[in-house]
């Protein structure tokens, strides 16, 4: 199900149009390339950054608010990027409230203040939506190794800092690399953040190549160019990985955290509270704000309606993605050959796909399929059965599976890598083999990663918006259709209210996560 998209975007190949391919290659192509490298730079460089040292400080260190930040910081999930983008421009634009302020105070032409509309505000924007998923990730990993290996580094000789640096960031390598791999897909992917930002990469010259050029099929080519570039990073990261081993250390929740005081503690605070006002306080504020003066305006009644929808296929994506990652996972556990690994990452890289061009991906081969069925059900019966495929939840859920696979399957494969053999060996010494073992062994120990994975699919496909557009039942909107529909027609106050219902709603699998992340 993963490929047949990917083959039908690969199969643009067939039909290249020369005319267009010299006029990207001439003007366009090493800006995009440029730009693209640039950005995922930057990004990897800050959710590296924000979420391995927030996670180390929340899961290891004590400090006024520690407790807060620890599920606090989880709260921009719940933010699509696109929102956090126009939040940013509205707030530190030439015309924006900030600046037009300090000009006012200042009296001056404020020529020291660095342009939001430029490389990296894009990437201090990214990085601010992104980093959650390293956060989440890395702390999963310090809260069940990294004090323990802290203490093992230090009766070793090692101070603190080499401690952290020698052994607990090697060790914490699956996450972290996880966290940054998915932070990372999702940068190459994003179109709503960097067209907002008027900054060309790959997805803005997918969309300008299909829509103002009215060439599918260059689109299509220029989506198979980043799914080559992700597969060859993911390939790459695994091959540097393939000789390590990581082993399990419990978690437990008696494990005494580490006391910060003095301007070690201040600066801890400091640093956890910007992170959290500039990724979610400011946003949600701007957003309520907007959304009040909406308000006076009257607000639509389908609002439950586009919630129930939006929740409805959360829940499905969630249920089935992490279904099929698990049996991903375990299957390269069981058969860990060379051909077995590279289908399964392979069978991961729809997530670098634009969302439109997967929705068609996904479109022409299901629109085949059901005109065979309705077809051959004719034939049988004589009965016209019409569409029975096109126009219902199956395309929509089939498109987020393939979307959203990697999603689920990082966390479940970096979780198994504790799963040693010497495990398997001593529970089929008990008798304990099949689907005991792995309902008595390895669910306990993979419930919390299981977790992860489900919350994340569950708020990405809440923030998904092309696929659910493009392939979505007649009549049948969800909340980040709505925002689609308002901020198209520059409505942003009105835009404000399904934007901050859609974040309401993404965090309520957020905190269920965080109330079991430390039991």
């Amino acid at each position: 199900m993963v490929l047949v998209p990917v083959c039908v975007v690969f199969a643009s190949f067939l039909s290249p149009d020369s005319e267009i391919w010299q006029h990207l290659i001439t003007t366009t192509l090493p800006g995009l390339l440029t730009n693209t490298l640039w950005l995922s730079l930057g990004v990897i460089l800050g959710t590296s950054f924000l979420g391995v040292s927030l996670a180390w400080l929340t899961s290891v260190y004590t400090f006024p608010g520690s407790r807060f930040f620890s599920w606090a910081l989880f709260l921009p999930l719940a933010i699509p990027a696109y929102v956090i983008a126009f939040v940013a421009l509205g707030m530190f634009d030439y015309t924006g409230p900030v600046q037009t302020n300090l000009r006012h105070w200042f009296n001056s032409d404020l020529l020291w203040f660095p342009d939001i509309r430029s490389g990296p505000g894009v990437a201090v924007v990214m990085t601010l939506a992104f980093y959650p998923y390293v956060y989440l990730l890395s702390r999963d990993a310090f809260l069940t190794q990294g004090k323990r290996l802290l203490e093992v580094a230090q009766s070793l000789g090692f101070n603190r800092q080499q401690g952290f640096f020698r052994v607990v960031l090697p060790m914490a390598r699956p996450w972290i690399v996880a966290g940054v791999m998915l932070a990372l897909m999702e940068t190459l992917a994003d179109f709503g953040a960097v067209s907002i930002f008027n900054y060309d990469t790959f997805t803005t010259a997918i969309y300008k190549t299909w829509f103002g050029m009215f060439s599918l099929s260059t689109a299509s080519q220029l989506a198979s160019l980043l799914i080559l570039i992700v597969l060859v990073i993911i390939l790459t990261e695994q091959r540097f990985r393939l000789r390590m081993r990581f082993s399990e250390s419990r978690k437990s929740t008696r494990v005494e955290r580490i006391p910060l005081t003095g301007w070690k503690a201040v600066a801890a605070t400091s640093f956890a509270g910007a992170v959290l006002f500039f990724a979610f306080v400011l946003p949600v504020v701007q957003l309520g704000l907007w959304a009040m003066h909406a308000l006076e305006i009257g607000v639509d009644e389908r609002y439950p309606e586009f919630a129930w929808h939006s929740i409805l296929l959360s829940v499905l994506a969630a249920l089935i993605t992490c279904l099929v990652a698990a049996m991903l996972a375990y299957s390269v556990r069981i058969h860990s050959d060379r051909y077995t690994r590279f289908s399964v990452r392979l069978a991961t890289i729809g997530y670098a796909l634009p969302g439109a061009v997967l929705a068609v991906g996904i479109f022409i081969p299901m629109a085949w399929l059901d005109n065979l069925l309705s077809d051959w059900i004719e034939a049988i019966t004589g009965a016209e059965t019409g569409l029975l495929i096109q126009g219902t939840l199956v395309v929509m859920l089939a498109a987020y599976m393939t979307r959203f696979l990697a999603v689920s399957y990082f966390p479940l494969e970096s979780a198994l890598q504790r799963v040693t053999r010497s495990i398997d060996e001593a529970a089929a010494g008990f008798g304990v083999t099949g689907w005991r073992m792995l309902k008595t062994i390895y669910f306990p120990m993979l419930k919390s990663s299981l977790l992860t994975a489900a919350t994340l699919v569950f708020v990405d496909v809440m923030k998904e918006m092309p696929i659910t557009l493009m392939t979505r039942p007649f009549d049948w909107d969800t909340l980040a259709v709505r925002i689609f529909s308002l901020t198209s027609e520059g409505q942003w106050e009105q835009a404000a209210i399904p934007a901050l219902t859609l974040i309401l709603t993404g965090l309520i699998p957020i905190i269920f996560l965080v109330r079991h992340s430390e039991t």
